[in-house]
């Protein structure tokens, strides 16, 4: 069956919207028709070489949509069922699995080499991040997608997938934010979007909403931040002087720059927490003396994929979304279709783009 995509042809390719031949879901399989996909910098990660997988590939991780079909030996779900894709399903068996660090599972990418579909002249194509959500429909392995619980929309629902698992997670899993404890979230994307929602929904005092962007303050306070600092070389001095010279208790780095990170750690008192949720390169080379460390006594942790698991940790944010305290829409800055995914990549890439969301 062919349906259009936007696939990678290479590495620092530009993106390129085309038909591609998707097979029928073999045993173990599921077919998902998507309504929704995220526009996520990870796949910026993919299309520049920073995360490295099997190209040429359907980019896309960030999903959700209705079962349209399934393979043999399926039973989680069936057609009809809205599903929320999972790029990182845990194999359950690895140490890490053995440990219950199931986001730091050593087998949920293996399927990124897979081979996913086929262009029309036959190129085998890989599924980006392994469920390529930026198609009108994709095919997973049955681990892959979760039922979505009712009272969510389904196109805001694809949020749920990565964006906000990782802003959520970063605040409860990793930091452990306290009620009352201040919080600074630098980078006002999607991911620092759902941190500073989820600081609010823990209970934070004050919530420090950093960027470069002064355009993104009005975005940041209606997700809950208190103050808005615009970055500069004194950033960590600003929010000193905001929090009576001691610092944050936890700080959320959601950007992945060795700047951002330095400044994110400056930022944090005596004894708090940092926490590095953004993606950087081999080259963003971070540096710290010993006497610091020491004197300060922070705590410097990074998270991947908020440390979540999504199969415990979406039904609880629908919960939250249906209750009103989660606003996913107010995530988005800007809709778009399928043939929109170009230019938004290459937004991201002049630094210029905000938070899209593909509607199908």
């Amino acid at each position: 069956m062919a349906v259009r995509a936007a696939v990678l042809p290479a590495v620092g390719a530009p993106l390129k919207v085309t038909e591609i031949v998707l097979p029928d879901p073999g045993p173990g399989q599921v077919r998902v028709r998507l309504a929704a996909a995220g526009v996520c910098h990870s796949d910026l990660s993919l299309s520049d070489g920073t995360m490295r997988l099997p190209v040429p590939a359907v980019l896309g991780h960030e999903g959700a949509g209705t079962v349209a079909a399934v393979g043999e030996g399926v039973t989680g779900v069936a057609p009809g069922d809205r599903v929320v894709l999972n790029w990182a399903p845990s194999c359950g068996s690895c140490h890490a699995c053995g440990l219950g660090e199931v986001w730091l599972c050593a087998n949920a990418l293996n399927g990124a080499a897979n081979v996913h579909a086929r262009t029309t002249d036959g190129t085998d194509l890989h599924p980006g991040l392994n469920v390529a959500a930026f198609a009108e429909e994709t095919v997973v392995p049955a681990n892959c997608v979760l039922p979505l619980p009712d009272g969510v929309p389904l196109t805001d629902a694809a949020l749920l997938g990565c964006a906000v698992l990782t802003g959520y997670g970063a605040v409860h899993h990793s930091a452990r934010v306290r009620a009352g404890e201040s919080v600074a979230v630098f980078g006002v994307g999607g991911v620092g979007l759902a941190a500073l929602q989820s600081a609010r929904i823990a209970g934070a005092g004050r919530i420090v909403a950093v960027d470069v962007s002064p355009a993104k303050e009005e975005l940041a306070r209606a997700a809950g931040a208190t103050d808005y600092v615009v970055a500069s070389e004194d950033t960590a001095r600003e929010i000193r002087g905001l929090t009576g010279k001691q610092g944050v208790d936890v700080a959320v780095e959601c950007v992945g720059r060795a700047a951002t990170i330095r400044a994110a750690w400056d930022s944090t008192r005596r004894g708090g927490r940092t926490t590095v949720v953004g993606i950087g390169g081999k080259d963003q080379q971070v540096t710290f003396n010993a006497l610091e460390i020491f004197h300060w006594g922070r705590t410097l942790a990074g998270c991947v994929y908020g440390n979540s698991d999504p199969a415990r940790d979406v039904p609880v944010l629908a919960a939250h979304v249906r209750e009103g305290r989660l606003d996913l829409g107010a995530l988005v800055t800007e809709r778009i279709a399928l043939d929109g995914i170009p230019a938004a990549f290459e937004n991201m890439l002049a630094g210029k783009g905000g938070r899209a969301l593909v509607v199908f």
